[in-house]
């Protein structure tokens, strides 16, 4: 029998972090099924759906704990692997949003979504600097899944409006995956 496993990791930037990581892993009979990593400031953030064997998860578990000698924080949260059912028939999309960087883009956008009942399946954001200017670009892509009772026009209608209040440029594609 498989544990799947959230298995997150922060701490300082280093290089070959992720060898050491997937190396414990797979040291212990492991399968890295999904995985989001980062460098954030001068940290490292990764974060990972993992599926180890019941007999080896604790041996791994020690292995994994001696990182936090290195300065890192480590958690394991045992979880079920879903494959999306609950948001099964649910209609995919993929949001992107762009425009000068200012405080709160983040927490409108997501609020107004939850307001209608979208859920979020994965959220990317990062600033960059504007071509001409310098001045901060504040840049989102999201990967939503919107009930298939909720009409199209009404959620976007309802986005498209508070992008405009946020002076923010959006764009709303099918996602395909």
């Amino acid at each position: 029998m498989r544990n799947h496993i959230v298995l997150t990791l922060t701490g300082p930037d280093r290089i070959g972090i992720v060898d050491q990581v997937t190396h414990i892993i797979l040291n212990h009979e492991g399968n890295v099924e999904a995985s989001k990593m980062a460098h954030l400031g001068g940290e490292f953030a990764m974060l990972m759906l993992i599926a180890v064997p019941a007999s080896t998860f604790d041996k791994m578990q020690d292995q994994l704990a001696t990182l936090m000698q290195q300065g890192f924080q480590i958690t394991l949260r045992k979880t079920e692997r879903d494959d999306a059912q609950k948001y099964n028939g649910w209609l995919p999309y993929q949001v992107k949003i762009h425009g000068a960087d200012h405080e709160g883009i983040i927490h409108h956008i997501t609020h107004k979504l939850a307001q209608q009942g979208i859920n979020i399946e994965s959220l990317d954001t990062n600033m960059i600097p504007a071509p001409m200017s310098g001045t901060p670009l504040f840049t989102m892509s999201a990967i939503i899944v919107v009930p298939p009772q909720l009409p199209t026009r009404q959620w976007k209608t309802i986005l498209d409006g508070l992008c405009n209040e946020l002076n923010v440029n959006n764009e709303v594609i099918p996602y395909t995956g």
